[in-house]
């Protein structure tokens, strides 16, 4: 039976794969509980320094795969989808938005649902211009979950966000850029090779600063100033430990490269 994540590392970048492609990568048990295992290998190997989340075929994820949670009426109404989230979700998006690495979205085609939250607990979006979004929810009476009512207005605003949650429009890769929601747009063929390339280069970084850097920016979002100011202060002292500072200043005296070693 094939596996529901493929992982694969190369020079520095782990790549999981979400690979259930005959329902564009829709969310199942065994999906769940793969990509947090996924993350939690990512975490544990040190030669890992950036990571790639991307979809098989012609999908990235759109979200919960209905037919793994029941196939009567009856044991929909049943069903604690309240609990489903908790169990299944809360924990996955939660590993991913604390990951001390910096995680891409490679996001190659549709994109919905549970799976926007994905995207969007990612530090980093990357689309293809075929690439289609939708929140999905509203369309079957549900409300976002997967941290997207989180994610989602600070992305892009929230009149915006509750607009395109109640509408649950369909937008391409091109308009998700202008809103907001993804940073970056190729075309679908070469979309693969450019966040393989720009994760391998985050890789060679100091990625110790990038661990920080993201802590401050996260946590600091709604801190006060005097907190944040204060946190800034304790994530510099800690950076100015690390061998990564004291060979960056010596390369920069020395006018040649830093060699960053995430330590």
């Amino acid at each position: 039976m094939e596996p529901a994540v493929l992982y694969a590392t190369n020079e520095g970048v782990a790549t999981l794969t979400l690979n259930r492609p005959q329902v564009m990568n829709a969310f199942n048990a065994a999906l769940n509980v793969q990509l947090y295992e996924a993350l939690a290998q990512a975490v544990a190997d040190d030669e890992v320094r950036a990571v790639v989340i991307t979809g098989a075929g012609r999908g990235f994820c759109v979200g919960q795969d209905l037919a793994d949670l029941t196939s009567t009426d009856e044991s929909v109404a049943a069903a604690s989808l309240g609990d489903l989230v908790r169990d299944r979700y809360n924990a996955l998006i939660g590993k991913l938005h604390a990951m001390p690495v910096p995680v891409l979205a490679a996001i190659n085609g549709a994109c919905a649902g549970a799976g926007l939250g994905l995207a969007l607990a990612c530090d980093l979006r990357f689309a293809a211009d075929s690439a289609k979004f939708t929140t999905a929810f509203s369309r079957i009476g549900l409300v976002p979950d997967s941290g997207t009512s989180y994610f989602l207005p600070r992305a892009i605003g929230v009149a915006k966000a509750v607009e395109w949650a109640w509408s649950g429009e369909v937008i391409d890769g091109i308009t998700a850029q202008a809103w907001g929601l993804v940073q970056h747009v190729y075309p679908a063929d070469q979309l693969a090779t450019v966040v393989q390339a720009y994760a391998r280069n985050l890789a060679q970084g100091p990625t110790l600063a990038y661990r920080w850097t993201k802590q401050a920016m996260y946590d600091n979002a709604n801190a006060t100033l005097a907190v944040a100011l204060e946190r800034e202060a304790q994530l510099q002292e800690m950076a100015s430990q690390t061998e990564d500072f004291r060979d960056g200043v010596k390369a920069f005296l020395e006018k040649r490269k830093t060699r960053f070693r995430g330590r």
